[in-house]
């Protein structure tokens, strides 16, 4: 990126191919060409910084993957990321060196490959690729399926052959499932679950802790290290990854020569200027979520998800009545409905002496307000005075929702 201060270059994910062998190779001489022309700042991925040595080649991965499904009897079934084109183009290879019929299943992978094909980043021969619908007229030894739930997505195409409800696929003993994919944090109950699932059904299962099926799209210490070499910036901004991983990337950059005032360890929303002065970090924005709701996108504020969290929580209690406007008497009511609470047979107390509460509350602004009953007063009142019953009577803090008439 050319700025009127100088050259930055920010590496997104990457990772640094291993030789001429690959099919994409790393142009690691436009690297070294920035930093002869001199870089300001690099922006680099920090997500596989707390790994040694460099990532697993894409040759060696695929002969991995090779050796698993040439040993296989039975259905092979390979989950990977829909977006990793040139994995999906390693397994279409490998089907057809071991006789096997490609079957591609998930939405995902059916978009990613009808367009990866149409541009000539998969190329596979149509008779060699399997309809799904087809697959029970094939011998188990001749499928390979491609297919999405990697990371455990409870609609996901896996997901439902392990619960045993996809259509198509039912997983029989024999099975093999391999999972091509690094558990994204967060996902390990969901991914546990489906592992658990499969093998219940009588597949064997191979993923990456097991076993070298996955390669990290994301570069390791030593490839880190080329990058932060070959560019030689003057600034230094890691980026990607944990706070943690920022910081343990900040001082290997230390180690290459750059000076740790010239490093900026910057979390989500923080800002760094650069002028003819230099670099410096300088007021932070606002970022975070942004919640979709319906047709709204993010309109839903925080004291409306405060709400739905306490509806979630202990329900909510609407308390309706009719008053005469002149006298302030109760003409109607004290009614309360519960949704989600717990006003039922065995707690018909709660809702007497709720009905006590608010006669109380009514009367007390009857005798201390002249001139008429001040509906917003009354309405505050009875809201503070029945969480504090139902706090005291049974631990509870429902959403208090009193709809009062005036006639």
């Amino acid at each position: 990126i050319k700025t009127p201060v100088g050259r930055i270059v920010h590496t997104g994910d990457f990772r640094m191919s291993h030789g001429i062998a690959e099919e994409n190779p790393t142009d690691v001489s436009k690297f070294a060409k920035c930093g002869e022309k001199g870089v300001l700042a690099l922006l680099s991925d920090s997500t596989n910084v707390e790994k040694e040595g460099y990532t697993m080649s894409n040759q060696a991965l695929g002969r991995n993957l090779d050796s698993f499904v040439a040993a296989s009897d039975g259905r092979v079934i390979i989950a990977l990321f829909a977006s990793n084109v040139a994995r999906i183009q390693q397994l279409v290879d490998i089907a057809f060196k071991t006789g096997r019929l490609v079957v591609f299943d998930g939405r995902s992978i059916l978009q990613t490959v009808a367009v990866a094909r149409e541009l000539g980043y998969v190329k596979c021969h149509e008779d060699k690729i399997l309809d799904i619908k087809e697959i029970k007229n094939i011998p188990s030894n001749q499928v390979l399926i491609i297919t999405t739930g990697s990371q455990g997505e409870p609609m996901s195409a896996l997901a439902r052959m392990a619960k045993g409800v996809h259509r198509q696929v039912k997983i029989k003993r024999g099975d093999s499932v391999i999972l091509s994919s690094k558990d994204i944090p967060g996902n390990e109950k969901a991914i546990a679950s489906i592992i658990n699932n499969l093998y219940k059904r009588g597949a064997d299962v191979v993923y990456n802790k097991v076993a070298d099926v996955h390669t990290s799209g994301h570069a390791q210490q030593e490839e880190l290290k080329l990058m932060i070499s070959l560019t030689k910036p003057e600034y230094f901004i890691p980026i990607h990854g944990e706070y943690r991983h920022l910081v343990v990337h900040a001082r290997l950059a230390e180690g290459l020569g750059v000076p740790k005032e010239k490093s900026f360890v910057v979390e989500d929303g923080g800002i760094i200027v650069f002028d003819e002065n230099g670099g410096k970090i300088s007021g932070r924005v606002n970022v975070g979520k942004i919640l979709v709701d319906g047709k709204g996108i993010g309109d839903v504020g925080r004291s409306v998800l405060k709400e739905r969290h306490q509806l979630s929580e202990h329900g909510l209690v609407i308390v309706s009545m009719v008053l005469d406007e002149e006298t302030g008497d109760i003409i109607s009511g004290p009614d309360l409905v519960s949704k989600g609470f717990v006003f039922n047979a065995a707690t018909g107390y709660l809702v007497d002496d709720a009905q006590c509460v608010i006669l109380e509350v009514v009367e007390e602004l009857r005798q201390g307000l002249l001139g008429g009953m001040d509906m917003e007063i009354l309405r505050n009142r009875l809201t503070k005075a029945l969480k504090e019953y139902f706090n005291f009577a049974i631990k509870r803090k429902p959403m208090i929702l009193p709809v009062i008439i005036q006639v």
